[in-house]
């Protein structure tokens, strides 16, 4: 992720956007149960907005440093920040009440990625579980913001489409501006 793009994903406008935009929706969106994955959490201003509402959060951060920074910070909460890679986590099948994906699936280097990324939440969601999260438009502007990082944007038809070839049901999407928000189950 480049440094712009980070210092974003850190600032008091992305947590706004936050607090406004995607937690109403994700809280009409269904109850999270009490035992939520998050993938990919940064800098970690959607886990603070996660651990607040739910009794257990483990958080599943790729880049080294960022997920020292993290845990340090949450040390002590109800949060567990793991460093590895989300598509092969090695955490139990059918733990997870919820899985949670903020602004992430584009910065995975490929298609390929992505789709062993569904097939891991599905993996480790539990049955009637759901998989929630918020993606950027493949728009000039989020282009340009991503400027010397991976860009690979998946849309929302795409991602229903794909969702289903895992083994999702019943995806949702809500078009907001740049970004859309999604929600998926997985059947009971």
């Amino acid at each position: 992720m480049n440094e712009s793009h980070l210092q974003y994903l850190s600032s008091p406008e992305w947590a706004q956007a936050l607090q406004s935009e995607l937690l109403p929706w994700i809280e009409s969106a269904g109850d999270l149960g009490g035992d939520v994955l998050e993938i990919g959490p940064g800098p970690g201003l959607t886990t603070d907005l996660l651990r607040q509402r739910i009794p257990r959060l483990t958080a599943i951060e790729v880049d080294p440093e960022l997920g020292h920074v993290l845990s340090k910070r949450l040390a002590g909460t109800n949060v567990e920040v793991i460093v590895t890679d989300a598509t092969r986590t090695g955490l139990p099948a059918e733990r997870y009440t919820a899985v949670a994906c903020f602004s992430v699936l584009h910065h995975m280097s490929s298609a390929d990625d992505q789709d062993r990324l569904f097939a891991e939440v599905h993996r480790v969601l539990r049955p009637g579980g759901i998989f929630v999260g918020q993606e950027s438009l493949d728009l000039d502007l989020i282009r340009a913001g991503h400027a010397g990082d991976t860009f690979h944007p998946v849309g929302p038809e795409d991602l229903a489409r794909r969702l289903s070839a895992a083994g999702f049901a019943a995806t949702r999407t809500d078009v907001l501006g740049y970004h859309y928000r999604f929600i998926s189950q997985k059947p009971a």
